[in-house]
């Protein structure tokens, strides 16, 4: 059987919530990390719904990449399934990603559905950090969620000019 890669971009790189065997910078083409879906459930309500990210079309995005055992396979993908697909905004995906050392494997990856009624597509720097500041859900306030997130994609070497501004104005 193949390895069993989970590509993270978001709340995955510092907070996978699985057992892993390796960990390691990764790039995945195609795709974009975008603060573009409105949160109904960890950072957000239906009546005050937060931000998170997604993975958009277009570009590319560096995260993490987590090798599972394989006897972790179906228990890491039920977490996974539990976490991501709570309202279903999200579309379970396999794709390729590059890791750091210049391996080409596949990985289980959640993209956003851009035709759920979640997706917020381009939002403005001010309308974002409005949403952010003002979103508690499930696993709390999303202000905090954003903030790791730039801390997180900082500490991978990277910047993000558009999330910079939104946590300015946190």
């Amino acid at each position: 059987m193949t390895e069993f890669w989970v590509f993270g971009y978001g709340s995955l790189i510092w907070r996978p919530g699985f057992e892993f065997e390796e960990r390691g910078k990764a790039r995945l083409a195609g795709f974009h990390r975008s603060l573009c879906v409105h949160s109904y459930v960890h950072r957000g309500t239906p009546e005050r719904p937060g931000l998170v990210f997604g993975l958009d079309r277009g570009g590319s995005c560096v995260g993490m990449a987590y090798r599972v055992a394989e006897e972790q396979r179906e228990t890491t993908l039920q977490y996974l399934r539990e976490r991501e697909l709570v309202t279903n905004v999200y579309l379970e995906t396999v794709l390729p990603v590059r890791l750091a050392d210049g391996r080409l494997v596949r990985a289980v990856t959640y993209v956003v559905d851009r035709g759920h009624a979640q997706y917020a597509g381009r939002i403005e720097v001010a309308d974002a950090a409005r949403l952010v500041a003002r979103s508690h859900g499930r696993s709390g306030p999303n202000v905090d969620y954003v903030r790791s997130a730039l801390a997180e994609i900082r500490a991978l070497g990277l910047r993000d000019p558009w999330l910079e501004g939104v946590v300015a104005r946190l």
